[in-house]
């Protein structure tokens, strides 16, 4: 076998195991993603194909990329980096090179991404299901009960099932919704309307609050982008809203979580957990706005008393003191800030939006079910007004990582087909299925 052919089977091959592993082994599934990027890497030293460097998104990504590291150096102040900051940040470099493998290389044949998205959909079904059976036994498959506030936790132990959910569900669930939603047969178009109720259910049995509301908004996106998906979002926010109403009978921690908890924490938002991290990380990006505190800067500063402020100015408001130290602060944006200052927050906002731009290209003119799920599932993991993992924090960021590489695939490789007619949208006149260009690939 030729060297090169047998460097990008191991490739898409660990490519392929980083999702599954990303369940139970997040240090495999990192050493996973490692590997797809130096197989890359070699890959593009071999070949000499470099030009992708140049492309896209890329030169965004590795302007932050750079300024996060000259943040972090161990210099005396305005900096606070030291050395352990650098080198994390030195070596987030690896999701970048992730990305662009699964855009450049592993993903230009139509073949791997049929595989990709099996692996989506086995992955977001057994989630589902065990979080689905947990609700109707009171255990999952393992024995574990809800968790403390009531919260289904599917195949885990803790509360993870949500935010790992909501950011895969749409490109495992859409394709087939509007699949059968568009078919004669009326057994067919009830199994999409069904699939899709049961995913809003899941997603609003499970009582986790961000990962609620953002099911919402990627339920709003899709109908907009997809004509046909309308009357099925408005009959699926209904149900979510029947399930919620019935909650306290059904599934009272979920009313919980979702009504009480919820409404309790929004009324007192200033003292609650995620008030007190705003306005830490506020506070710590306004002492240092130019070059904040290098990566990881909020878990290392969080408890540094210079920052101790409130939302009062009255004496004595230390804004929760040490006691509300996380070891981020729960938002990308804010994350983005207290590392690299505000420009490194205005760096990190252009590269979402070249993320975003690349994914979502030429999406309303033809909206292939595939695709639009792909966008959605990047817009809610980067939607700014949202409670958060840390940026390249697995296993959550891992599936964003996997499914945004596939996104930029499709949008560079797809070939048109009839993702018009799924969508409920004609064909513009004159319309033909060429393949696209094959301009913009590695060379």
């Amino acid at each position: 076998m030729p060297l090169n052919l047998l460097i990008e089977r191991l490739a898409l091959t660990a490519m392929l195991l980083v999702m599954p592993s990303l369940l139970y082994t997040r240090g495999l599934a990192d050493t996973l993603i490692s590997s797809t990027a130096i197989l890359f890497l070699i890959h593009c030293g071999r070949t000499r194909s470099w030009g992708w460097v140049r492309q896209g998104w890329v030169p965004f990504a590795g302007v932050w990329w750079i300024w996060e590291m000259i943040c972090s150096l161990p210099l005396p102040p305005p900096f606070y980096g030291s050395w352990p900051s650098l080198f994390q940040a030195i070596v987030m470099v690896r999701f970048f090179v992730f990305l662009a493998a699964l855009e450049h290389w592993l993903l230009r044949d139509p073949r791997p991404r049929v595989w990709l998205r099996w692996v989506v959909q086995a992955t977001t079904f057994y989630i589902g299901i065990q979080c689905l059976f947990q609700w109707l036994t009171g255990r999952n498959f393992f024995g574990d009960g809800r968790f403390v506030d009531g919260e289904l936790t599917g195949p885990f132990f803790k509360p993870r099932a949500g935010p790992e959910l909501v950011r895969i569900l749409w490109p495992a669930v859409l394709p087939p919704v509007m699949y059968a939603i568009a078919q004669r047969s009326f057994l067919l178009r009830a199994a999409g309307v069904g699939l899709a109720f049961i995913s809003i259910a899941t997603m609003v049995l499970i009582g986790q609050r961000m990962p609620v509301l953002l099911t919402g908004l990627g339920l709003v996106v899709s109908a907009l982008l997809l004509p046909r998906l309308r009357p099925v979002a408005i009959a699926a926010v209904v149900v979510g809203g029947i399930v919620l109403a019935a909650s306290p009978v059904i599934s009272p921690p979920t009313y919980y979580r979702l009504v009480e908890k919820f409404s309790r924490q929004m009324d007192h938002f200033q003292v609650s957990p995620y008030g007190y991290l705003l306005r830490r990380a506020d506070e710590m990006t306004e002492q240092n706005p130019w070059v904040g505190r290098g990566f990881n800067g909020f878990r290392i500063g969080c408890p540094d008393p210079r920052y101790f402020v409130g939302w009062s100015n009255k004496p004595g408001h230390d804004g929760g003191g040490a006691g509300i130290c996380k070891q981020h602060p729960h938002n990308f944006y804010t994350q983005a800030s207290t590392d690299g200052g505000y420009p490194g927050l205005i760096l990190f906002s252009i590269m979402v939006l070249a993320w975003l731009r690349d994914v979502g290209r030429g999406l309303w003119r033809d909206p292939d079910p595939i695709r639009v799920g792909i966008f959605v599932a990047a817009l809610v993991h980067l939607w700014p007004i949202a409670s958060t993992s840390a940026f390249t924090s697995l296993p959550v960021s891992g599936y964003f990582f996997v499914i945004l590489g596939w996104g930029f695939a499709e949008t560079r490789w797809r070939q048109p087909s009839a993702a018009r007619v799924l969508a409920g949208r004609p064909a513009p006149e004159g319309a033909t299925e060429a393949s696209p260009p094959r301009s913009g690939g590695l060379i």
